[in-house]
């Protein structure tokens, strides 16, 4: 099944810094145990346009779409902030091919409750390849996964994978020890 109740979709490009927060943060959400009606989709880098074009037409009703991605809101390196569709202008939200990824959200946020949980980056290559996060976006990542699961009701200690740890919790802690250890910030 492509879309569930309830779509997280991390966007961006690893190859250029800072870009990549979206899938880098799509991958710790994979670690976790979350409910079955909850889909967590790398969208890459063009795929976004199409994504959000499919869920008008999916079989399975899609009620909420969290994106994550980088967003220019004037912060400081790191930040992280909640946008509403409507609190994009028209054509500022585009992915790498210049297509306006605004437009589908407008008629998708009528029947699809939307959040938009963007970074502020500090640094996004645009002609050469730069592999990494700077640090400041890499320790926005726990304070994101936070953000989603409390955004789709479920509690961190719930959803940590038993097997796994993640980049934020600390040698041999489990999961009645992760606290939020980063400060929130939206």
């Amino acid at each position: 099944m492509l879309f569930r109740e309830i779509v997280i979709a991390g966007c961006g490009n690893p190859l250029f810094g800072d870009d990549g927060f979206g899938p880098a943060v799509v991958e710790e959400l994979q670690k976790l145990q979350l409910p079955d009606n909850v889909k967590v989709i790398d969208a890459g880098l063009g795929a976004p346009h199409f994504l959000f074009t499919l869920m008008e037409d999916a079989e399975v009703p899609v009620k909420k779409l969290i994106i994550i991605d980088i967003a220019d809101f004037g912060a400081d390196p790191g930040d992280v902030t909640k946008l509403r569709p409507e609190d994009l202008p028209p054509g500022a939200y585009r992915d790498a091919h210049s297509w306006d990824l605004s437009e589908p959200l407008q008629r998708l946020k009528d029947v699809i409750d939307i959040t938009i949980i963007g970074c502020q980056p500090k640094r996004v290559a645009s002609h050469e390849f730069e592999l990494g996060l700077t640090d400041e976006v890499e320790g926005a990542i726990p304070r994101t996964v936070r953000i989603v699961l409390e955004e789709i009701g479920v509690e961190y200690g719930a959803a940590i994978n038993h097997q796994g740890t993640h980049l934020w919790a600390s040698p041999g802690e489990t999961s009645g020890e992760a606290g939020d250890k980063t400060g929130e910030q939206t």
